[in-house]
């Protein structure tokens, strides 16, 4: 699933649209705003992408000295400049070299360049007493189409939801530990929230509570008592993030479900989610159902929440109507997030 990385990529240079004294420099479907002659077509650049946390070093070497983001100034974040949004950092290959190491196109540097993913300080009420359940979570996250822009075939029948800022919950059963209730980076760990009093006000062990009767009937329904069984969504509402969509208190929303062993079982299609799981839980909106265009995947990433609230969209997820893999990345579900979610000011991304 989705890889924190930094690579080295040849650039392409396109003009920027508002500022004659900068460009754009394309590496994928990323864009970086750089200054203008700085760098020419095919040239060899790391990209550093949004997340990254960067050494007191290579932020010297870049000239960003008190211009990244967090407390410590050395966070990359998107940006938009003139008009343009800057989705990460390019640091330029010189003489085929970085650091006095020999580099060529495809390389992954993120150690070379001293690299770490940025993790967000875990809130209280996400927080909690935990046990090990090693092989019986999934690790789960979404590549960004910007990453793999051919993945999709145009005309291809896909299913695109609203993305939700919250944070990721499973709710899961398995014969060798009971019931599973996780976050992302619990269950990343192998890890499991414990059902005691101690995480009585948990923000997951909660929505478990909420929606036990519902998962037991789903589980019953999908796969019986043998098999593991998970049900994925989203925990929002005010208290959770920064994007709260109105909810008072903090609400629940599916868009994934899995059965079998972690790695050896299935997820379902979007359209045995809606007609297994569409009664029992409430679900992530559908935003459009038909062949994929990058066009039509645009359309849909921007703009305003289709829930309650007064604020933008995070994004969009886009599955394959028919569950596929690529041989690149595993599993394809991709997300397309708005540029204006990640410009936004004051904005939180608790896992």
């Amino acid at each position: 699933m989705a890889t924190f990385e930094s690579r080295i990529h040849a650039l392409r240079i396109e003009p920027h649209p508002n500022a004659d004294r900068l460009e754009l420099a394309a590496i994928g479907g990323f864009r970086c705003v750089v200054g203008k002659g700085s760098f020419a077509d095919g040239d060899l650049a790391a990209y550093i992408p949004e997340g990254s946390v960067c050494p007191d070093w290579l932020i010297a070497d870049l000239g960003l000295e008190g211009k990244l983001a967090g407390k410590r100034k050395n966070r990359v974040k998107a940006v938009k400049l003139r008009g343009a949004l800057s989705q990460g950092i390019v640091y330029p290959v010189r003489d085929g070299m970085i650091r006095g190491r020999p580099v060529a196109e495809g390389d992954t540097v993120t150690e070379l360049l001293e690299l770490v993913k940025y993790e967000p300080p875990i809130p209280i009420a996400m927080q909690g007493e935990v046990r090990p359940v090693h092989g019986a979570t999934l690790h789960y996250d979404i590549e960004n189409v910007k990453k793999y822009p051919n993945e999709l075939r145009e005309d291809e029948p896909v299913v695109i939801t609203e993305k939700l800022h919250g944070s990721w919950c499973c709710l899961g059963w398995h014969p060798d530990h009971g019931p599973i209730v996780t976050s992302k980076g619990m269950s990343d760990r192998g890890m499991a929230l414990i059902l005691n009093e101690a995480n009585h006000n948990n923000l997951y062990v909660r929505t478990w509570r909420n929606f036990e009767t519902a998962f037991e009937t789903a589980r019953a329904r999908l796969a019986g008592d043998g098999q593991p069984f998970y049900v994925l969504g989203e925990v929002y509402g005010r208290g959770v993030q920064d994007l709260h969509y109105d909810e008072p208190n903090p609400a629940f929303r599916v868009f994934d479900a899995y059965v079998g062993e972690p790695r050896r079982g299935r997820y379902l299609d979007p359209a045995e989610i809606e007609a297994s799981l569409g009664g029992l839980f409430p679900l992530v909106p559908v935003l459009y159902r038909g062949p994929f265009s990058t066009a039509a995947l645009l359309q849909q990433t921007d703009g305003a929440t289709t829930l309650g609230g007064k604020h933008l969209r995070e994004g969009v997820v886009v599955k394959p109507a028919a569950e596929r893999e690529s041989a690149e990345f595993g599993r394809v579900i991709l997300k397309s997030v708005s540029g204006d979610y990640l410009t936004r000011k004051g904005g939180t991304d608790y896992n």
